[in-house]
């Protein structure tokens, strides 16, 4: 992993770790969503509100797209991919991977080594 994906994949840490910003992204989970449903369904109010959905726009974590007088805001969710794979890596599975018992290994069974003598 390059030093520019490090960089990249901290950046995005520091964005995640606000409560707030949580709070959004969760949000926007289940689709598009305008500015007033955000702020009805958070009880996030003006000027937080746009404050933290800049910061957002900024890390490319939402996509805003503007219809007259609205702004509607959806999740990029490409770099929470990434991340999720970056993070995955970190704890030696694939993203896919089953969970593991370091005691009993995959699927439950016990496991045991065999000591054999020369």
């Amino acid at each position: 992993m390059s030093g520019d994906d490090l960089d990249t994949n901290a950046d995005l840490l520091r964005v995640l770790g606000h409560t707030v910003r949580l709070e959004l992204l969760t949000a926007l989970i289940g689709g598009e969503r305008s500015v007033g449903d955000i702020e009805a369904s958070t009880g996030i109010t003006q000027p937080g509100l746009s404050q933290q959905l800049a910061v957002l726009r900024k890390a490319d974590l939402v996509t805003a797209r503007r219809e007259a007088k609205q702004v509607f805001y959806s999740l990029n969710r490409e770099p929470l991919q990434k991340l999720h794979e970056f993070c995955a890596g970190l704890v030696g599975k694939s993203p896919d991977a089953p969970p593991t018992d370091p005691v009993r290994g995959t699927g439950g069974a016990a496991v045991f080594a065999r000591v054999t003598r020369p």
